[in-house]
């Protein structure tokens, strides 16, 4: 006989797999923890397996319970594309987009994103996490958010987008920049790029994973080896330590846009130039959801053709 499934049995194999216990899932879903742990079992006596095997206060989903879990998320996209097409009709009254984007965003794009959201919708509800963009991408992919804004370097081998069944839109070019302290002998002033190859002697400081690898690639491609001391992903604490004479570091422009730069530091365009993508993902066919369908529009309108200094 085949086994009979039902929707709230798989949004609780769902839950158990995301918060790691039935006591968990019961609190996240709104239920008591003997109904939804009855549920379960019965869920059990109709399919014919376990679905999750109990060990003290966690849970683990047996074989049975993975499966169902996996097919979780694409039933829940199904479920938020129908529940979106009914918000449509209702004119964009009710819904709910989820973003998560990386941490410089958190104050330039995202507040302008969600704010023309709210703005243009009020009926909709809003979250936001903040995540580095390997992070955002599993956080799509698994259903925990909508939308993620992400960026990439050309040519990195590291580009976490490069595995990913996922809708990428383009948002703009991030130039990146050389910051160095003031008076270096290789800043010709504001009007004349600092040549990467005349830093081949300079400490440095890196940043994120990411923009760690976009240093090394861009060091190597000018012929030589950079010399990493200090590593943060922080813009204000790598201008800070620049300016303290500690190193030089390559900074986003967009990171500059909330920095102050410190007396003491100097930002210049770089030789040869180079640009990171800024993107928004979404999974495929959730442009389909008018909530999330609105926001990849407004995305889109808010698309600049690069980022000013």
């Amino acid at each position: 006989m085949d086994p009979e499934l039902d929707l709230h049995s798989v949004r609780i194999v769902r839950a158990i797999a995301e918060h790691g216990s039935i006591t968990a899932a019961a609190r996240a879903l709104g239920y008591s923890q003997p109904a939804l742990s009855q549920h379960l079992q019965r869920a059990e006596t109709r399919i014919g397996m376990p679905l999750v095997q109990r060990a003290g206060r966690t849970s683990r989903l047996t074989e049975a319970g993975e499966v169902l879990a996996r097919h979780a998320i694409s039933i829940g996209s199904a479920l938020d594309a129908a529940a979106g097409e009914l918000a449509q009709l209702s004119g964009l009254e009710h819904g709910r987009v989820r973003l998560a984007a990386f941490p410089t965003a958190s104050s330039t794009l995202v507040p302008r994103l969600l704010g023309a959201l709210r703005s243009a919708h009020p009926g909709l509800t809003v979250g936001y996490v903040e995540a580095e963009p390997p992070e955002a991408l599993a956080l799509v992919r698994d259903g925990v958010v909508d939308l993620a804004i992400t960026f990439a370097y050309p040519g990195d081998r590291a580009d976490p987008h490069r595995d990913e069944n996922l809708d990428v839109l383009e948002l703009m070019a991030d130039p990146v920049a050389i910051v160095l302290p003031r008076g270096h002998p290789a800043d010709s002033g504001p009007d004349r790029p600092v040549p990467l190859a005349a830093l081949a002697q300079e400490r440095w400081i890196a940043g994120c994973p990411l923009c760690r690898g976009h240093l090394l690639a861009a060091c190597e491609a000018v012929g030589i080896a950079p010399d990493i001391q200090l590593e943060t992903d922080n813009a204000a604490a790598v201008l800070n330590l620049v300016a303290s004479g500690l190193g030089v570091a390559l900074l986003p422009r967009l990171a500059l846009r909330t920095a102050v730069v410190p007396d003491g530091a100097e930002v210049r365009a770089t030789e040869p130039a180079s640009d990171r993508a800024i993107r928004i993902v979404a999974r495929p066919g959730s442009r389909g959801v008018p909530a999330i369908g609105a926001a990849l529009a407004l995305a889109g309108r808010l698309r600049e053709a690069s980022v000013g200094g």
